[in-house]
């Protein structure tokens, strides 16, 4: 089987299940287009896994059942300033390189799930930059017109979804560097809640606002990934236990920018298709809101413009101090610029920070979420090379402000211009709305069809939630002991079931821990007129006769019934009595059993 032009997660997964293709076959292939494209651009990657490695890797998996792993054989980059173990962490800075004994969390939980670790990608050194030409390892440069910067700092993972290389690619996220790559080179960015992915194993640029984000084809794609990589890690300082702010999906408020905040550099042609982002947002149920930029303009001032870039020389310091000189000028120049700030000045910026959070806030009374330009304009290389500060500036006016408020984004195609270069935009809404603003991102990319990547291949807004399940098959939604890695997942193995997708319920149902309950589980239950965030559940499909074993060895007070999901499908699930399970602990507002079992662990 020839692979696809895009490698979307779905397709290769549904080929590994017909036989028409195996891991070792799909590495084959990748490593003979990676190849290929170094002869058009060979400053994607920084390093990359051998063949026999590789090989060695796809074989072992070979081993194993397609649907026992969650991104089996699935192939994917490394943003080259998170570790991957036995591959020297550069950050793009030779001088600075090291070989780490172990990977970073986020890729070890990826590689857990079956995914196939390609190799490690360029970027703006030490993840400073929103351009992609910092980097003594070479500039990447935009998919479509090699005159045209990739976008960084996330530059070589941008590309190599861009082109087909990898399925996903990883990322890291302080001002924009998540967001920027994708909408140069017309594919998925997504920025989670800061803390959801652990960055245990991320050479750090700001700490305190720092995220691992990725790279799809899809929303969809996207959001798979981040389910498996998501978890709180005790290690690292500022993570933080997935939670569930809901959004609207029919009806939505979203906020717009004011005519005279609609800043694109003199493009015309980008601020008309922004206007029409705007309509195609109404079109899917959405109503427009004007808000107001200054706060956020502000914001993005403080990254940069302010005491902040101090948190950036506090993560390199001792180096910085030994090699500045070994270092690229205009990296070396902001940080160092660290220097002209005090303590004092370092506590001022985050009292504003923390204000301006405040006056956010607010907000989001006005709408529910925001769609903004991901960038005024997209620059060219030439114009980096005349003015590295200021061309990199005008990539941000639309990202800085995000990890600062503490909100979640996601990049997406939204149009094609006239000269062959993407436009795109990007959904901001508060922390931990990741999974509804993915859903709504994904409805306006498909609605948008831009398609993904260098081969514009079409993508739907939703993938698996739209098939029917196999003749034959019933599927099943669990929401406690059973969900995939808890005490009784086995149960589910043991007939075979097969994960389709992980969703919500609809909005009114709760969520009790039951009272003296061995294993630890939950009682899901019904109410009319209640409104919660929708609770956490994986949807499995199970043959008819293992759907009537696994029903029949239910125990007391449980029951299987008919739920209804938030995107209004219906599907059997495990049910509870509510006069049994509100003797225990009411959990919904975490939005699912995991959650709570992850807050257990926190306290």
């Amino acid at each position: 089987m020839t692979l696809p032009a895009m490698l979307q997660i779905d397709e290769i997964l549904a080929a590994y299940r017909s036989g028409m293709l195996r891991p070792t076959a799909l590495v084959t292939e990748v490593l003979e287009r990676v190849d290929a494209y170094a002869l058009k651009d060979p400053a994607v990657w920084i390093a990359r896994a051998e063949r026999d490695t590789l090989l060695a890797r796809a074989a072992f998996l070979e081993t194993q059942p397609v649907d026992s792993l969650p991104l089996y054989g699935i192939p994917f980059a490394v943003k080259d300033n998170i570790d991957v173990a036995g591959y020297p962490t550069t950050a793009a800075c030779p001088d600075f390189a090291y070989v780490p004994q172990a990977s970073a969390e986020v890729v070890a939980r990826l590689e857990a799930a079956g995914a196939i670790m390609i190799g490690k990608t360029n970027l703006d050194q030490f993840a400073t930059g929103l351009v992609g030409t910092r980097s003594p390892y070479g500039q990447p440069h935009c998919v479509f017109d090699d005159r045209y910067v990739s976008g960084g700092s996330s530059s070589g993972s941008g590309v190599a979804v861009a082109a087909g290389l990898v399925s996903f690619s990883l990322g890291t996220d302080t001002a924009g560097s998540g967001r920027v790559p994708a909408a140069i080179n017309n594919i998925v960015g997504l920025k989670p809640t800061r803390g959801a992915l652990s960055t245990t194993g991320v050479v750090p640029a700001c700490l305190s606002l720092d995220c691992v984000s990725i790279f799809a084809t899809s929303v969809a794609d996207a959001l798979k990934v981040e389910t498996q990589a998501a978890a709180w890690d005790s290690a690292a300082p500022y993570s933080r236990p997935m939670q569930h702010h809901a959004l609207p999906q029919q009806t939505f408020r979203f906020g717009v920018l004011a005519h005279k905040d609609r800043f694109f550099d003199g493009d015309t042609q980008n601020a008309d298709l922004y206007e029409q982002a705007i309509s195609r947002c109404e079109a899917l149920g959405g109503v427009a809101v004007e808000l107001d930029y200054t706060p956020l303009r502000e914001t993005a001032e403080l990254l940069y413009g302010g005491a902040f870039v101090v948190e950036r020389l506090a993560a390199i310091e001792p180096f910085f101090t030994a090699h500045e000189a070994a270092m690229d000028p205009t990296v070396a120049g902001i940080i160092g610029s660290a220097r002209n700030y005090s303590a004092a000045d370092v506590f001022r910026a985050a009292y504003r920070q923390h204000e301006l959070r405040q006056v956010a806030a607010q907000m989001w009374q006005q709408f529910d979420v925001m769609l903004l330009p991901t960038m005024p304009r997209i620059v060219s290389r030439a114009e980096v090379a005349a003015q590295p500060v200021a061309a990199n500036s005008l990539h941000g006016v639309y990202t800085n402000f995000v990890n600062l408020l503490d909100m979640s984004a996601c990049a997406v195609p939204a149009a094609f211009r006239d000269d062959g270069l993407p436009f795109g935009v990007t959904f901001v809404a508060p922390a931990f709305a990741d999974h509804d603003l993915g859903l709504l991102a994904g409805r306006f990319h498909a609605a948008s069809q831009t398609g993904a990547g260098l081969a514009r291949v079409a993508v739907g807004a939703a993938d698996e939630a739209a098939r029917p399940a196999a003749e034959g098959t019933l599927r099943l939604a669990v929401v406690g002991a059973h969900l995939k890695g808890l005490p009784l997942h086995y149960q589910l193995e043991q007939e075979n079931a097969v994960l389709v997708r992980t969703t919500r319920t609809a909005t009114d149902y709760r969520l009790f821990a039951l009272p003296a309950s061995t294993p630890p589980k939950p009682g899901l239950f019904r109410q009319p007129g209640f409104e919660g965030p929708g609770l956490e559940v994986e949807i499995y499909e199970l043959s008819a006769a293992g759907f009537g074993r696994f029903v029949a060895s239910v125990p007391q007070p449980m029951a299987i019934g008919r739920i209804s999901l938030a995107d209004g499908q219906e599907v059997d699930s495990f049910l509870c009595a509510e006069a049994f399970a509100s003797k225990g602990q009411d959990i919904t507002a975490l939005g699912g059993w995991k959650a709570y079992l992850q807050t257990r662990q926190a306290g």
